[in-house]
């Protein structure tokens, strides 16, 4: 089982090291020098946003510029739709009405990545450098088409790399990839902000300041992770002298954050798309709307507060069903001392996940928000929020976990094998 571990291991890195290398292919008919005079000057708003996510693909102007953000937008409508429908909601529970669920979401990818693409094109069309030359060096038309069909392969290439890595791999692919893309960018960030200090542009009390906030945040999020509610658990005794041989777990951990790490991203997904697409536009009415919507501004501040909010509440009530739980209890012979078996338990535990997701909405939105905020007005030369910690210590915590699963396996299958 050792062997399998590691072999999952090295699937996974090899997969991640064929998206970094992604990241440095380029559209073509592009001028890379005027992209990157663009970047240099817009690294703290909303590209600077997307160019994190995608782990510095959007200042190469690479083919996975639009990251796997298009998937996950395709996602959340799906899952919306699922939740208002109970048609496609039931397509989702069976076998093969998830293979059509998963088709019509990477049909709808494709769609949201067409877009998209159009939208970067147009705006790379009107982009200049500061000697006036074009970062456009082929034809209009043909460099709309080669961008549509370039960014819509890296994103499918994304979509099957994640999928590649779940079903393979350790972890879950499409967050690893956000994770890979965010850390690749730290050593950068990292590197600017001891160049800034050596030439005077920023104070070093400030570094210590903001180092200050990051390890506080890093800290609240591994404390409210591992934070969970046990809700007890009995057997009957005819059941224990059932399973008197096998561990029987005598309570039910209930997380504080159920939602995990989706609904930040989702958010961001949600407000990404609007903004790829208003930044293609030089109407000035557009313009003033995509500069309102910026990253650091109030209104993206509290449009992310309020959509992290929404998305922890809807995710947390379908990662988490009492009623499954409740019915799988009473077929076990289980109960919760002084709860009724049934209807009953599944009120209770109801009861229990809306006080911890209340909680948890309300941890991550603020973890979502507040620690940006404040970087963003001490002056920080780089893009920091709390999203992006949230997801690299999730993602990590995630992974270590499944790890650790994997061994804990390998182990009993070594002691079966012993025994035989």
């Amino acid at each position: 089982m050792g062997n399998a571990l590691t072999q999952k291991i090295l699937i996974t890195l090899g997969f991640l090291f064929a998206y970094r290398v992604l990241a440095y292919i380029p559209t073509p008919g592009v001028d890379l020098g005027v992209i990157k005079e663009f970047f240099d000057s817009n690294s703290s708003n909303a590209l600077g946003m997307m160019n994190m996510f995608s782990g510095n693909a959007v200042s190469r102007l690479s083919i996975i510029s639009l990251g796997i953000m298009p998937y996950i937008t395709a996602s959340i409508v799906m899952e919306l739709l699922a939740a208002t429908f109970p048609g496609l909601g039931q397509m989702k529970k069976e076998r093969d009405g998830m293979q059509k669920y998963m088709q019509i979401i990477r049909y709808f990818t494709i769609f949201i990545t067409v877009v998209q693409a159009i939208g970067v094109s147009m705006g790379l069309q009107s982009m200049t450098g500061r000697a006036g030359q074009s970062a456009v060096m082929i034809d209009p038309m043909m460099f709309t088409v080669l961008t549509t069909f370039s960014m819509l392969t890296g994103t499918m290439l994304l979509m099957w790399i994640g999928e590649q890595i779940t079903q393979k791999g350790i972890g879950n692919g499409i967050s690893l990839i956000i994770f890979a893309g965010i850390v690749s960018g730290l050593p950068a960030a990292i590197g600017n902000t001891i160049r800034s200090v050596n030439a005077g542009e920023m104070n070093f009390l400030l570094v210590l300041a903001i180092l200050a906030i990051m390890l506080i945040t890093i800290l609240a999020i591994i404390y409210v992770e591992l934070g969970e509610r046990r809700v007890p658990i009995s057997y009957s005794r005819k059941t224990i002298m059932q399973n008197q041989t096998k561990r029987v777990m005598n309570y039910i951990p209930v997380k504080v954050n159920l939602s995990g790490v989706i609904p930040p991203i989702f958010a961001s997904a949600v407000l990404m798309f609007p903004l790829t697409v208003l930044q293609a536009s030089t109407n000035p009415w557009v313009t003033a709307i995509a500069d309102t919507l910026a990253p650091g501004g109030i209104v993206f501040n509290i449009a992310t507060f309020i959509l992290v909010m929404f998305f922890a509440f809807f995710y947390a009530s379908i990662a988490f069903n009492a009623k499954d739980i409740a019915d799988n209890l009473k077929r076990q012979g289980g109960f919760i001392p002084g709860v009724r078996p049934g209807e009953h338990t599944r009120e209770f535990l109801n009861e229990v996940a809306s006080r911890l997701t209340g909680s948890g909405a309300v941890y991550l939105a603020i973890i979502s928000t507040v620690p940006f905020a404040i970087i963003s007005g001490m002056g920080a030369s780089f893009y920091f929020g709390g999203v992006s910690v949230l997801i690299i210590v999730q993602v990590a915590l995630d992974t270590m976990r499944k790890i650790e699963a994997q061994r804990t396996m390998g182990q009993y299958d070594t002691l079966g094998n012993v025994g035989l």
